[in-house]
């Protein structure tokens, strides 16, 4: 069985995978409007990595005998008026959801469960990745500045993103 407190941890951050995948569904819907398709193409990527990861803790969690708590899932909102606005939104997010991660690691720290420490190496990595993909992104948004043909450009280069289904653990 796996320690009550960590189990709480899991589940709330079971919710904010959720959160995370129903923020980027939003956002691709926002690209989608402004018929972006490199960038929904990008967005839609995330929104299956977000969803894999929530059901990576998921299913450990089940593995562990634990309870599976699935709670209701707030309304996103997109935060910016433009590509480059809306990237800003996600790294933020990013950087909260890392916080987030790095305190259920301090729970199975504290607890001492072994394997949960090692299902949460994996994420952490994970999650130095996402916010470098999404710096890069940023950083190119902010060289572009008001160039509709480079936007463009980035838009066409977004396109080739394609979704491979993690290796959780």
């Amino acid at each position: 069985m796996i320690d009550e407190k960590l189990q709480e941890a899991f589940n709330d951050q079971i919710n904010k995978e959720f959160y995370s995948e129903y923020l980027y569904l939003a956002m691709k819907v926002y690209f989608q409007e402004l018929n972006l398709q490199g960038f929904v193409n990008w967005f839609d990527v995330q929104v299956q990595e977000e969803h894999a990861h929530a059901m990576g803790m998921v299913n450990y969690l089940n593995d562990r005998g634990g309870k599976i708590d699935l709670r209701a899932i707030e309304k996103p909102v997109v935060e910016g008026n433009t590509p480059l606005e809306v990237f800003e939104h996600v790294l933020r997010h990013e950087e909260y959801v890392t916080s987030r991660i790095n305190h259920v690691m301090d729970v199975a720290e504290e607890v001492k469960d072994r394997a949960a420490m090692h299902l949460l190496d994996w994420y952490i990595k994970e999650q130095v990745e996402e916010e470098a993909s999404v710096g890069g992104v940023l950083a190119t948004l902010r060289l572009i500045g008001d160039d509709k043909k480079a936007l463009l450009m980035l838009d066409k280069d977004l396109a080739a993103r394609t979704f491979t289904a993690p290796v959780i653990g």
